[in-house]
Formats: structure tokens, C-alpha cells, sequence
């Protein structure tokens, strides 16, 4: 019955049978790195840290050390690794590119979309957008965060680990659409014995709050056509870690204590104002859920993958005694010590000779079923493995293309595939127009852009399996000719197909320019389209 009351189903409960994980929850001591179970840590998070810990312990090989028992020897060969890399390979597809809406006929949407596309390549987005993802695929969630930079007169972009994310979500939130108000970005900075430096705990804090204690004052922001009495507070502050515990959690640390850092202008960042109505942090959840947090891919496999580990290691041993057999001598006549009067140890090495008796016997024992066993055991967890994670053999590289029957039968078998990729790529729909409409508004808070409403951005990614060209081609071509799909989406089909089509406007524009000989020539009954 205790047990029974002690259940929590959450988005972590699936590694609950973890002894490290059970020790963060319970307040005991604990072998995890990390602050999981630090006095400023809110309750509420410690569950999710503890999780993130032995995520990113799977995905490294390391997770035998969270077993309670001796590691040393344990066999992980990157199965978790190997599930996070083609899971986010086929999330974010061949090709990532910005997508404006109206840029196939509109000069503004143009000039905005090769705008963003310029700040894309000068931010490194898509290779930020490898690590951020990689981080939600294998945690279970990623955060971005935004900063206008007067130096380069640009929004700069940086990536954050989930475990320093700690926003302050609605009391009795049950939507995980709601928007914090408040978000802590916390992490510990360790001391320096050799210099004497003490360890810190840092906060930076972006808050909403009214312009004036009043709140009479108001804002007019240049996307908005109405003014706001609302503004984005930053707050930079840290605090010695002997300290900590007398301030209470991330949320209730007394500023009494803190220091606060200054930017690159000499300000002192104590609830400094920046000019803006939103908090440009955008949280990008792994998968859809009721939640604010989103789930890994790899919670559902994870005694899956302790299972594998132990049969790999297993089979490691029983391959040792198959190379090198258990063999008993008897009636042989082996070395003796000189000194001792002892025999010495029997090596088997090749070429070695062993004089018997004439009553003398040699016997190997002969492991090599048992290891065919494990073996065949290990095959059967890498296709259940397949199944949890809902990649194919094919995809996993259990399968070779080459074994299946059809065509055919190879795209069924990556039916639950697209259904995963659909539903992690309907998790971040949101996220990213609202990540470059930050951007855009960062760009009006600099001058750059002009006031007004700004245009809906999103980041469109490519195709994740090969596909057919010249069917789409066809495809494309044969809809055009018969007036049922516009020029405009032919070419977005083509890039989709993965065609290296780099602005489908300026494609377009091509096109009509120079008309192709499918619209010039007539059909096979000599009918000239129109």
C-alpha cells in the first residue's frame, strides 16, 4: 500500500526504478553530478534534473554507474546514441530554411525572408539548431535565448541547457501553451582552491513587470499598434554557495546577498529595463503534452536499454570462454617450480605441447551454444528496441534494405516513423515562428525594420527519406500543365522533394521569365495548354 502511495506519474516516472533517481526524489545522498539535490533547487524541479542526469548518462555510455553496482565492467556500445542521432536526423530532415509568408509574390515578404535568412547565416543557426535539438531529442527539452547586440546591430542567438532553465509557471497552470511571467536561468559556478575563489551560484532573471510602480505608465512598442504598460526586467545576480542556504530556492534567493554583474556598457543588471513587452527565451518541448516539459525519446527504452547493456555484457563474457575454452589435464606431466616444488600455472598458448600418460585426458569445455544464445537474445532486444523507439531496423542499421521484399513493404515499415517525426515536428510549430518573431522585433527595437506588423516567419525542414525526383518532377509538371496546382506550390513541392532550390521566389520568378517547354509544346492530341 506505501508503495502504491508513493506512485507519481509525471513525464519522468519512467526511470523511477533508477536508485539514483529514487535518492534525488527522497532527499537522500545521491551519486549524480550535478545539483539535483541542492537546497536551491525547487521541489518541483529536482525530478526533472535527476532525469536529465541519467539521460545524458545513457547517451555517453555511462549509465552502469547509476545502477547501485559495480559499472567497471559493464558493456554499453552507444544504443542510446545511436537512437538520439537518427532520431534527430529525421526531425530536422535534409534541409532547414526560412519561410516568409507571402515572399512568392510579395517584394516586402522577399526583403524580410533574405533578411532572416542573412541573420540565420550570421548567427549559425542551423548549427546551434543541431545541438538545441539534440539536447531536446535526448532530455526531453531545449531553450533558445535572444539578445539585441549593439555590437554586431543584430539579435544574437544562444542556446541553453535545459537544466539551467527554471521558469516560474501560473499558479494552477494546466495548459503547457501558458507563458511564465518569470524564468530563472540558474547554474552553480564551482570555487577555486588555488586562487581561493569561492563557489557561486549565478541568476540571471527576465521578468514581466508594469513600467512604473504605478502602473500608469505606459509604452508604445513599434509592432504594436496600442500602447502596453508592460516591459521585460533583467536581473544578473550571484550568491556564495555557503550562503545559498540561508536565501532559500531559486525563486526566493534574498537579494540582500547577491552581487550584481554589469553588461558591456557599465550597467548594472538590477532589474534593468529592456524596452521590450516579451521575455525573449523561447522553451522548445521534445514532444506534445499537457505538460510545460516534454519527454526524451529514449524514457520509453530506457530498461530496454539497461537490458541490452547486461546481454552485450554477458555475451562479452561468454565469448571470452569460447576463445579461450576452460580445458582439464589429467595424467599430463607439467612444469614444477624449482624453487618451490610447485607446478606452475598451464598456459594455452599455440603450438604448446602437454605429455600424457597413458591414461592421461584433455577436455575443452564447449561454451560456443550458450554464446549463440546470447547472441541471438541481444538480435531479439535490438528489434524490440526498434519497436519502443519507433525507428526500423533499416533506419537503426539492424535491417539492410537490401533483405526487404519490396519497395513497398519498406515504406509501411516506416509507417510509426512518420508518425513520430509528425508529431515532434507539431511540438515545435509553434515555437519557431515565435523565435523569429522575436527576432523580427528585436530588428524594429534596433532600427533596423520598421514599425508595424511584422510578417509570420517559420522554419521549414526538408524531407527525412529518400525520395522519388523525377516522380515529383513529374508530378509537378503534370499538375501545372492541367491549371489543378499553381506555380508557386509546384516549386514548394520540388523543394520538399529535395530539389537544391535555394528561394523558391526567385525560382518562380525564373520560371515565368523563361517559360519551360512543357508550357510551350502542346500534348500528345496536339491541345496547347494554357
Amino acid at each position: 500500500m506505501r508503495r502504491w502511495r508513493e506512485l507519481i506519474i509525471d513525464t519522468w516516472g519512467a526511470l523511477a526504478y533508477k536508485p539514483a533517481f529514487r535518492a534525488v526524489v527522497e532527499g537522500r545522498s545521491t551519486r549524480l553530478p550535478g545539483p539535483a539535490g541542492a537546497s536551491w533547487v525547487p521541489e518541483e524541479d529536482r525530478r526533472r534534473l535527476a532525469a536529465y542526469t541519467i539521460l545524458a548518462a545513457y547517451d555517453s555510455n555511462q549509465a552502469a554507474a547509476l545502477l547501485g553496482e559495480d559499472g567497471d565492467d559493464r558493456r554499453e556500445y552507444g544504443d542510446a546514441s545511436v537512437v538520439v542521432d537518427q532520431t534527430l536526423s529525421h526531425l530536422l530532415g535534409e534541409t532547414q530554411q526560412i519561410v516568409v509568408e507571402g515572399a512568392d509574390d510579395d517584394v516586402t515578404a522577399q526583403e524580410r525572408e533574405a533578411l532572416l535568412r542573412e541573420w540565420a547565416a550570421g548567427e549559425h543557426l542551423w548549427m546551434r539548431m543541431q545541438h538545441a535539438e539534440r539536447n531536446a531529442v535526448l532530455l526531453g527539452d531545449t531553450v533558445y535565448l535572444l539578445a539585441w547586440s549593439r555590437a554586431k546591430d543584430r539579435p544574437v542567438l544562444k542556446t541553453i541547457d535545459p537544466g539551467f532553465y527554471f521558469p516560474v509557471l501560473p499558479d494552477g497552470a494546466i495548459d503547457a501553451a501558458e507563458y511564465p511571467q518569470r524564468v530563472h536561468l540558474a547554474w552553480e559556478v564551482p570555487g577555486d582552491p588555488a586562487t581561493g575563489r569561492k563557489g557561486t551560484l549565478r541568476r540571471v532573471t527576465y521578468e514581466l513587470g508594469p513600467i512604473s510602480e504605478e502602473g500608469s505608465t505606459t509604452r508604445t512598442y513599434p509592432w504594436a499598434s496600442r500602447p502596453s504598460a508592460l516591459t521585460c526586467y533583467l536581473t544578473d545576480a550571484e550568491w556564495d554557495l555557503d550562503q545559498v542556504d540561508k536565501a532559500g530556492d531559486i525563486d526566493a534567493l534574498s537579494l540582500r546577498r547577491a552581487r550584481f554583474r554589469t553588461n558591456a556598457d557599465g550597467e548594472v543588471l538590477n532589474r534593468l529595463d529592456l524596452q521590450v513587452d516579451f521575455i525573449p527565451i523561447v522553451h522548445v518541448p521534445n514532444t506534445i503534452g499537457a505538460e510545460h516539459f516534454g519527454q526524451s525519446s529514449l524514457l520509453s527504452a530506457a530498461q530496454l536499454l539497461d537490458d541490452l547493456a547486461a546481454a552485450d555484457t554477458d555475451s562479452q563474457r561468454a565469448s571470452a570462454t569460447t576463445g579461450s575454452p576452460i580445458i582439464g589435464l589429467s595424467g599430463a606431466r607439467l612444469p614444477v617450480d624449482r624453487n618451490t616444488g610447485q607446478p606452475l600455472p598451464v598456459r594455452v598458448e599455440p603450438g604448446m605441447v602437454w605429455p600424457l600418460g597413458d591414461s592421461g585426458q584433455l577436455s575443452t569445455v564447449d561454451m560456443s551454444a550458450q554464446l549463440a544464445e546470447l547472441r541471438e537474445y541481444v538480435e531479439t532486444l535490438r528489434e524490440r528496441l526498434s519497436v519502443v523507439t519507433r525507428l526500423p531496423g533499416s533506419v537503426l542499421g539492424t535491417v539492410s534494405p537490401a533483405e526487404v521484399p519490396s519497395g513497398y513493404a519498406l515504406q509501411l515499415s516506416f509507417g510509426p516513423l512518420h508518425a513520430m517525426v509528425r508529431s515532434m515536428r507539431l511540438a515545435r510549430e509553434a515555437k519557431y515562428p515565435l523565435l523569429l518573431k522575436m527576432v523580427q522585433r528585436l530588428y524594429q527595437l534596433g532600427g533596423v525594420l520598421p514599425s508595424g506588423e511584422n510578417h509570420r516567419a517559420t522554419i521549414a525542414f526538408g524531407p527525412y527519406l529518400p525520395t522519388d525526383l523525377s516522380a515529383a518532377l513529374e508530378l509537378v509538371a503534370r499538375g501545372v500543365q492541367a491549371g489543378v496546382l499553381s506555380l508557386e506550390t509546384g516549386v514548394r513541392i520540388l523543394v520538399d522533394a529535395g530539389l537544391p532550390i535555394e528561394d523558391a521566389a526567385l525560382e518562380v520568378a525564373r520560371l515565368r521569365e523563361f517559360p519551360t517547354a512543357v508550357t510551350q509544346r502542346g500534348d500528345s492530341d496536339g491541345n496547347t495548354p494554357v
